[in-house]
């Protein structure tokens, strides 16, 4: 759930209000209305100021209406396409475990509509200074008190296991969308064995990782910064897909972000500073990673380089599927992610040579760990 930055709108008929936020069928906009009826008096909701928010790469959207001297989010999440028992369940277990997120006000389960507290207005993302990296650190400290908060909460049997068939299934969207339907090419049979040996080798080094509670999609897009300044954790949002895998993930999807890129030496300094702190909170007791940073940076590269082929598949999915392209337009980032990792490790050379392929590049004779 990322949350933009818009004012509150100025009063209106409800009946309208509710009309210029667009529904797929008259039905469902008279049963948004309904519900939405129903929670004015206990939550003193004001109605005529519900505006748009935002949305995301599902189906759900999301609306800011005033109560009184706060603001509050609505979920519209339609139940034949997106469970929202899952992001119940899981906002419950990272209140429990210290997390700033969202508390569930009122949800009507079958109809899909939720009523949340806001967590505040601008993103991480919104207020990171992409030019001045150094005047970030504050920020991702924050970010990093945030995931081991919530990694150190970590147990077994709670959530779904991060196992061999999710990872398996969520490579192939590489070359099913990606591959297939994006760039509209077959692989022929020495292509395919060579990108499965990588993927099946992928998956064992993901595997060998210590276990923690995976956020799954832990970026600056989804931690918000609260309205109160005061407060000095940043908010948690877009967890509901969360699973028991590698301690490995959430730390390269933070520094290896889907809408931006940093230079190496920034990823290097963040993840240092992670490591350190993992490795004294008793996380990273694992194949030498505890007095190695060097085998730990691996293992955090290897599982990135999973995230960047999932996440190009996904993308592409998005655009040719659900209709929302904008999120294609950052296909290159991933590939340069994936070129980056692909060139410093040789077991991944096949890997390499298959995407230069499938991209009708000439083999790279160096590469730069840049901006895109």
């Amino acid at each position: 759930m990322t949350l933009s930055d818009h004012p509150f709108a100025a009063p209106q008929p409800v009946s309208l209000a509710i009309q210029e936020l667009g529904w797929p069928e008259p039905s469902r906009a008279q049963a948004f209305a309904q519900w939405l009826e129903k929670q004015v008096q206990p939550h003193q909701l004001q109605v005529d100021s519900l505006q748009a928010a935002s949305s995301d790469a599902s189906f759900r959207r999301y609306f800011r209406v005033n109560a009184q001297s706060v603001s509050l989010i609505v979920m519209d999440a339609p139940p034949d396409k997106e469970n929202s028992q899952p992001f119940v369940a899981i906002a419950s277990l990272m209140q429990d475990a210290g997390l700033l997120v969202p508390k569930v006000l009122a949800w009507d389960e079958a109809l899909g509509f939720m009523l949340l507290d806001d967590l505040g207005q601008h993103t991480m993302m919104q207020v990171l200074d992409t030019e001045h990296t150094e005047l970030n650190t504050g920020l991702f400290g924050r970010a990093l008190d945030a995931l081991l908060t919530w990694q150190l909460a970590s147990r077994p049997d709670v959530l779904p296991p991060y196992d061999a068939a999710l990872l398996q299934r969520e490579l192939q969207l590489f070359p099913d969308w990606y591959v297939g339907q994006h760039r509209g090419k077959s692989l022929d049979e020495g292509q395919s064995q060579r990108l499965q040996a990588c993927f099946s080798l992928l998956v064992s080094r993901n595997l060998a990782a210590p276990k923690v509670f995976v956020h799954r999609d832990f970026m600056p897009r989804n931690l918000m910064i609260p309205w109160d300044p005061q407060e000095p954790r940043l908010g948690v949002l877009d967890f509901q897909d969360a699973v028991y895998g590698p301690i490995t993930y959430d730390i390269a999807s933070l520094m290896r972000d889907a809408f931006v890129s940093w230079e190496e030496e920034m990823c290097l300094d963040v993840t240092v500073r992670y490591w350190e702190r993992a490795r004294v909170a008793g996380l990273l007791n694992h194949d030498g990673w505890h007095g190695d940073f060097g085998a730990f940076y691996s293992a955090v590269e290897w599982m990135g380089l999973q995230r960047h082929l999932k996440v190009a598949g996904i993308f592409a999915r998005l655009t040719l599927r659900d209709g929302k392209p904008k999120y294609l337009a950052d296909t290159p980032r991933f590939l340069s992610y994936i070129r980056a990792t692909c060139t410093r490790y040789r077991e991944l050379t096949p890997l390499l040579r298959v995407i230069d392929e499938i991209e009708d590049n000439q083999p790279m004779s160096g590469f730069a760990y840049g901006r895109v």
